[in-house]
């Protein structure tokens, strides 16, 4: 015969018999690591420098690399993102159409030259076919998506990330030999720490 269970039989962290957790629907579960927050973050590093764009930070793990440094315990990490959408060109439902028929081609190739491989007599009139079916019909449906979207986006963009600055992080098992290495290249190497 099973005990109902009552709110004071449910674990609870810090209390007598707490230190065991129940069992979850996947099995036993582990206790939380760390603070209590979630899993470890792996390894402590150490930041040996930071630069102010990326292509620096590279340089450094390349001339690390080069050294013979076990760059896998190496790390760049961006700080202070922020998203730049950078705006290409109106859109038009005219050119919607355009790239809608450049991704229609694409598709349509793919399928023509899937379909010529199974085709006893004139294979590249299959693949052509397709090209010109997936351009028509890529040009269709991207100018009749743009005219549905009322005009809310009339606009072409990319969107990238960006970072002030980027660090560059070794795990501290291998920092002093990060160091005595950094000390050996004669670049600016921004704040070192």
């Amino acid at each position: 015969m099973t005990s109902p269970s009552t709110p004071s039989a449910a674990w609870r962290p810090g209390m007598p018999g707490g230190s065991t957790l129940p069992s979850g629907p996947a099995g036993r579960v582990d206790a939380p690591s760390g603070d209590g927050h979630g899993p470890a973050l792996g390894p402590a590093t150490v930041t040996i420098g930071t630069y102010p764009d990326y292509p620096s930070a590279q340089r450094l793990v390349d001339f690390m690399a080069d050294n013979r440094f076990p760059v896998e315990h190496t790390a760049i990490v961006g700080t202070n993102l922020t998203l730049v959408e950078t705006v290409l060109g109106r859109m038009t439902t005219g050119r919607a159409a355009l790239l809608g028929a450049g991704t229609g081609a694409w598709f349509g190739l793919f399928i023509g030259l899937l379909f010529g491989i199974f085709t006893v007599g004139n294979w590249l009139a299959v693949i052509l076919a397709g090209l010109v079916i997936g351009a028509i019909w890529g040009a269709v449906f991207g100018a009749i998506a743009h005219a549905m979207s009322g005009g809310r986006r009339d606009f072409t963009s990319a969107s990238s990330l960006r970072a002030a600055q980027y660090a560059v992080t070794v795990d501290a098992q291998v920092a002093d030999q990060a160091r005595q290495l950094l000390g050996r290249l004669h670049v600016p190497t921004g704040t070192t720490g």
